[in-house]
């Protein structure tokens, strides 16, 4: 956790592999065992669609939950609220608030959830000691149709106003695309693609700005989507 934290206060941002993912996150090997996280994953199969999409799209199934942490204490659910941003973070959905189906709690609760977002907590006290935490938790299904590209990031290259963001890659079906931009200070950083499970990205959102390219269906005839988990972190 310690060199996450510090790979992040040098340069902004840092990619894990899925696999690196999996030993700084669940180094006793049971949060992500073979059954948990299928289970896990396979509660992307039931998220619901975005109603707030301002163009219209189609394109995006999500679930939401909110988490609370104080200095030295756990991490708790909080009450189920909307989210919200400002236009000027997502001038395309921003300045309203956006009530999500929640995250049901078999997976909000779940050893998976539970290890990632204690982890993540650790690597972001590094850089914000003593700091109580407002923590968000999307679920985001992004489909791809032959008639409809699928945009993860359909507000483009931007910040999320929040302080730290980790994005996870759950899983990719039957799509190309969805590259990973980083810029920081107006400058491309860095572009990667986040193409096995449980690669992730963490960064520091207030220097750090992010998007995704689009994603097609390889086989037309197939629908695809890309499955990832945001976790959000605001010193409160």
């Amino acid at each position: 956790m310690t060199d996450l934290a510090a790979a992040i206060a040098a340069t902004g941002y840092v990619a894990l592999h899925g696999e690196a993912t999996r030993a700084a996150f669940d180094p006793a090997g049971t949060a992500f065992s073979a059954a948990e996280w299928t289970r896990f994953a396979d509660s992307w199969n039931d998220l619901r669609p975005d109603a707030f999409m301002a163009d219209g799209g189609r394109y995006r199934r999500r679930r939401h939950a909110t988490y609370a942490a104080s200095p030295g204490g756990p991490i708790a659910r909080a009450p189920h609220q909307p989210h919200y941003q400002a236009v000027a973070h997502n001038p395309l959905n921003g300045g309203v608030q956006r009530w999500f189906e929640p995250v049901e709690p078999a997976i909000g609760e779940g050893p998976a959830l539970t290890a990632l977002l204690n982890r993540a907590r650790t690597v972001f006290d590094r850089l914000s000691p003593g700091t109580t935490w407002h923590i968000e938790v999307h679920q985001f299904r992004i489909e791809a149709r032959p008639d409809e590209a699928g945009q993860p990031t359909p507000e483009g290259m931007h910040s999320d106003g929040v302080d730290h963001v980790m994005v996870m890659l759950v899983g990719r079906e039957n799509v190309e695309g969805g590259v990973t931009g980083i810029e920081i200070d107006g400058h491309e950083e860095a572009s990667f693609t986040l193409s096995h499970a449980a690669d992730a990205v963490l960064l520091d959102d207030r220097r750090v700005k992010h998007g995704v390219t689009p994603i097609h269906p390889i086989d037309p005839s197939r629908p695809g989507h890309r499955d990832v988990l945001v976790l959000t972190f605001v010193r409160h």
